[in-house]
């Protein structure tokens, strides 16, 4: 594990603003600094990998796109199973799907129909809390597979745009865990 006296300060350095991306008047967050300094990125995996232990969590699932970056290495290192959620069409053979509704539009997202059963404690990683979207649906189709929502982690949450009160209600009682506030 890491031994750093202040992995918050660490994470929140290694993220680049980046000013009108995708669109004007948005502050885009860019993690890829931090994934590319080994020490920051190791810090963040074992934080997360904790996190993945208080839950007594059986497998991690993975958010695309970032959720996947973060996700994976977490379940290696806390010796979990991962499993990817994607956008819809994207896994091959039978999946469970999960619409949601967006601020234009919907999406939809899957996961593989065998990869999660009863008795499975699920922990949800992803990069960013933002709106809580995603997260909700994540979390509807985790338990349509049977499996338990065991908590929810993420790098940062954008607490201005509420995802946090639109989770904590349907998470149960399960943590919502995030490094960073913004």
């Amino acid at each position: 594990m890491t031994e750093l006296a202040n992995i918050p300060e660490l994470l929140a350095s290694r993220i680049r603003d980046v000013a009108d991306y995708p669109e004007p008047g948005v502050m885009f967050k860019d993690i890829t600094p931090l994934l590319a300094d080994p020490v920051a990125f190791t810090a963040l995996t074992d934080t997360l990998a904790q996190a993945a232990a208080g839950t007594r969590a059986t497998k991690v699932v993975g958010l695309e796109a970032r959720g996947f970056i973060l996700g994976a290495p977490v379940a290696v290192r806390a010796g979990l199973g991962f499993i990817p959620v994607r956008k819809a069409g994207k896994l091959p053979g039978a999946t469970l799907s999960q619409a949601y509704d967006l601020e234009y539009g919907s999406a939809e997202i899957e996961v593989h129909a065998e990869d999660l059963a009863a008795g499975d404690r699920v922990l949800i990683v992803d990069d960013v809390l933002a709106t809580g979207g995603t997260a909700e649906a994540a979390i509807q189709l985790i338990r349509r597979a049977g499996a338990e929502v065991c908590g929810l982690a993420v790098l940062m949450e954008l607490g201005f745009l509420g995802g946090r009160a639109r989770l904590e209600p349907i998470l149960d009682g399960a943590p919502l865990e995030a490094l960073l506030q913004v």
